[in-house]
């Protein structure tokens, strides 16, 4: 080993506790066998790849690299109506996954909130699909699921808004693998300005309060600290942002159109509608429209005769659509996890033309490339509205999309946050990106060539 060599392997980015990788599916692209080969040798790593761009193979050939090496189970979290979605997609790939008590799965896909049944030291390795959900770091769940994988010598994570505009993110997820815990990262990476009102772009916040401490990059950390991320995690919405082309990965047009319902009751008190201001008042906007606004959304679809998904926020406006849109099927929270699983499959089967559910109920995971008409009321939440329109509007899908916003008069506020909120993670996740490939070609690029002038006398 040269000196160059040695110095390489002492990088951050060259520490690997992986398997060196045997087994890559025929049908992987070559970006996706990249992604495969370094998550392998990595051991634990994250890869934040948007819609379409084939998750699914990446981590059920980390897992299969795993189950081969270390004769052992692996464990596949999902969402729960992924899992039959990703068993599908298992067999086409001749790998044998199944459900948890399956004989003779060598991945066990579970959902989430099956977590509680199982023991960890029945598996080799752990794979977390749409990891988004450790972002709530003081959630529940994300403590559940890091207490889980604390011992697992294997760790993957996989999401497609992994952190875009949110560092806090980006702390969970390396906790989760083992790397800095989140308060670890704030410490070595940011200072903390907690009485600085400066909105500085790389100010982020511990919480969602108004008054929560503010963090920003310590003077000489910026460069360091996007090193360390692209030491375990990959980012990229499209092949060529690691370097691979583009060609087979074009998303189709996507037409977004609003729809502005005029509320034929006014708020007490009022002569005439006013812009709803702060959540009480969009609370109550909402649930005083419910029929009008449900009306102008089921007329949009009724008479079209193609397949369509419709998410609401209140169970009323799901209950409402449902009785108006003949040969639709509803999806809701107090349903049972059986109930759930057999409306979406019946949606995506053709069983069902209309889907009607809510975000936090069936926007992550699920794969609608059949159905190009989307449709939903305003909301603030990006994330939502973002994985909404991505089970549809995704690589893959054949046919322009089409999504339909509606919203009350006094709703106007909210889709505007929506749009500064669309800009800002845009710009954040170009900004992630390319300081993560900048950091890539910092690490990678070590010239030891450099000639130093001796004095005469020596």
């Amino acid at each position: 080993m040269n000196y160059e060599d040695f110095i390489q392997s002492k990088t951050h980015s060259e520490c690997t506790g992986g398997v060196e990788p045997t087994f890559i599916p025929s049908a992987a692209f070559d970006f996706q066998r990249y992604l495969i080969e370094w998550m392998c040798r990595k051991g634990r790593a994250a890869t934040f790849a948007d819609c379409g761009l084939g998750k699914t193979i990446i981590e059920l050939a980390w897992c299969e690299n795993i189950v081969r090496q270390r004769n052992k189970l692996v464990l596949l979290l999902t969402p729960l109506a992924v899992v039959g979605q990703t068993i599908k997609e298992a067999e086409k790939f001749g790998m044998q996954c199944g459900r948890m008590g399956s004989t003779g799965a060598q991945i066990v896909a579970v959902n989430y909130e099956q977590l509680h049944k199982l023991d960890p030291n029945d598996y080799a390795g752990v794979a977390l699909d749409e990891s988004s959900i450790l972002k709530n770091f003081d959630g529940a769940r994300k403590s559940q699921i890091t207490a889980f994988m604390r011992k697992m010598e294997y760790r993957a994570l996989f999401t497609a808004t992994g952190a875009p505009n949110d560092y806090i993110e980006l702390g969970t997820s390396s906790e989760a693998l083992g790397e800095l815990g989140h308060m670890d990262m704030l410490s070595r990476f940011f200072r903390n300005d907690q009485n600085n009102t400066d909105n500085h772009r790389h100010h982020i916040t511990t919480g969602g309060n108004h008054g929560a401490p503010k963090w920003r990059f310590k003077g000489h950390a910026q460069e360091p600290f996007w090193r360390w991320v692209s030491s375990w995690a990959r980012a990229c919405r499209k092949p060529s942002d690691i370097g691979f082309d583009d060609d087979r990965f074009v998303l189709p047009e996507l037409t977004e159109t609003e729809h502005v319902v005029k509320a034929m009751s006014k708020p007490d008190g009022f002569l005439f509608a006013t812009t709803a201001v702060g959540l009480k008042e969009q609370r109550e906007e909402r649930r005083r429209t419910i029929r009008e606004r449900c009306e102008r959304m089921a007329s949009l679809v009724v008479d079209t005769g193609k397949p369509a998904i419709l998410w609401c926020h209140l169970n009323d406006e799901g209950d409402l659509l449902r009785d108006m849109i003949p040969g639709s099927v509803q999806v809701s929270g107090r349903d049972d996890d059986d109930a759930k699983v057999a409306a979406f499959e019946a949606f995506i089967d053709g069983g069902a033309r209309v889907l009607i559910t809510k975000p936090k109920i069936g926007a992550w995971g699920l794969n609608f490339q059949h159905c190009a008409h989307v449709l939903t009321f305003a909301s603030h939440s990006y994330e939502q509205y973002y994985q909404s329109v991505r089970r549809c509007w995704r690589f893959g899908q054949t046919e322009p999309v089409r999504v339909d916003i509606v919203a009350t008069e006094s709703e106007i506020g909210i889709r505007d946050n929506l749009r500064r909120k669309a800009e800002q993670a845009d710009q954040m996740f170009t900004s992630l990106i390319a300081n993560m490939n900048q950091a890539q070609r910092i690490v990678q690029k070590h010239n030891f060539d450099k000639k130093e002038l001796v004095p005469s006398w020596l």
